[in-house]
């Protein structure tokens, strides 16, 4: 039996797995009316990217997302198709700063959040958004972190706040 929501979305990692010491810690939060959330552990010497998916319905593993579809797969192995609101990040090896930005080069699907504990809050509520890339050679966006920092992606926020900071 095929599943179908219009707004669901499906949370994705998408990284080369290096080896490391102490990994990061990347809190996902949903705020767009469904319930999902999840914490995942990278590894320093590691970059990638997180994104939302919307509208998909699967059944057996395959199917299909009308933004951020995976070639019809539940699980990614590879980027999402456009448009796709992007969280990317850089986890410092040895010590290193990591870095982190929002991304709208592949488009915007869902508006986002994404904060690290010792930076700024990245705040996208919409197409344009002043905080996030918005064409390839646009290189100003990226923000530093001390190492061994905490974050938080938080799709669908409402407001500009930082995770550590809610009651």
């Amino acid at each position: 039996m095929a599943s179908r929501a219009a707004s669901s979305a499906v949370f994705l990692l998408l990284a080369a797995f290096a080896a490391g010491a102490s990994a990061a810690t990347f809190n996902i939060r949903n705020n767009c009316g469904y319930t999902v959330c999840w914490t995942v552990y990278v590894p320093p010497g590691t970059s990638g990217r997180f994104w939302g998916r919307t509208g998909c319905s699967f059944n057996g593993g395959r199917g299909h997302c009308d933004s951020g579809d995976c070639a019809g797969a539940l699980s990614c192995t590879l980027s999402g198709q456009t448009p796709a609101t992007l969280a990317e990040y850089t986890i410092g090896a040895n010590g290193a700063q990591d870095f982190y930005d929002i991304s709208l080069v592949d488009g915007f699907n869902q508006p986002m959040d994404f904060s690290c504990s010792t930076g700024v809050n990245l705040h996208c509520p919409g197409a344009g958004c002043p905080d996030a890339y918005l064409y390839p050679t646009d290189d100003t966006k990226t923000h530093a972190c001390a190492s061994n920092s905490n974050y938080q992606v938080t799709f669908c926020a409402s407001s500009r706040h930082t995770w550590w900071n809610d009651a």
